[in-house]
């Protein structure tokens, strides 16, 4: 199953570790960059679907690394994330064809839609076993939360290894019916509470 792979930029420490905690909680895979310098170095080793681009930083603005962006790859979906907002900006980033431009204080619910839009037109989206596997993790990390269990208890409680477990809440692996059946006795649930509207 592949995940897909978000690089977030942003010279705000707590605007990536935000981004990243939301993110990763939706099911993507999170690297980010404090430094603007050292992404194109990071775009030409991994595979990213797509970047969270800030416009104001130190040593390289965005709209430049922008324009470095595109020169080696036309094609990654690049959503724009600022704080200080233009019609010049707004404007460069159009002609750079970023796929959204958004302004900071960002809202989980405009960035989770803008995601959403974005991996549907770039043909991200994802399967509907993926979709499953996804809802599942998130149901078994919101219980295991609300039990205040870490995945350390809920391994001797199921005698699963952590690694399983986080990889099922992460939806890096698709569980057996036997797995999740011991996950959700160690919950205190059905196994249907697990599946959600699947």
């Amino acid at each position: 199953m592949q995940q897909l792979s978000v690089l977030v930029v942003d010279d705000d420490r707590e605007v990536c570790e935000f981004v990243e905690t939301f993110l990763v909680g939706e099911g993507y895979r999170v690297d980010t960059l404090c430094d603007p310098t050292l992404v194109i170095g990071a775009l030409r080793k991994t595979d990213y679907h797509m970047v969270i681009l800030d416009l104001v930083m130190p040593h390289l603005s965005g709209i430049e690394l922008l324009g470095q962006i595109r020169y080696i790859d036309s094609d990654i979906a690049v959503i724009v994330l600022t704080g200080k907002p233009s019609v010049d900006t707004a404007t460069e980033s159009i002609a750079l064809d970023v796929s959204a431009y958004i302004t900071k204080p960002v809202s989980t619910t405009e960035l989770r839609d803008t995601m959403s839009r974005i991996t549907r037109k770039k043909g991200l989206v994802r399967s509907r076993e993926e979709e499953m596997h996804l809802a599942i993790g998130h149901t078994i990390r919101r219980l295991r939360h609300a039990r205040r269990y870490t995945l350390a208890q809920m391994a001797r409680r199921t005698k699963l290894s952590v690694s399983l477990l986080s990889q099922i809440e992460r939806a890096e692996s698709s569980a057996s019916m036997a797995t999740l059946y011991k996950v959700a006795k160690a919950l205190d649930a059905k196994l249907s509470d697990l599946f959600g509207d699947y």
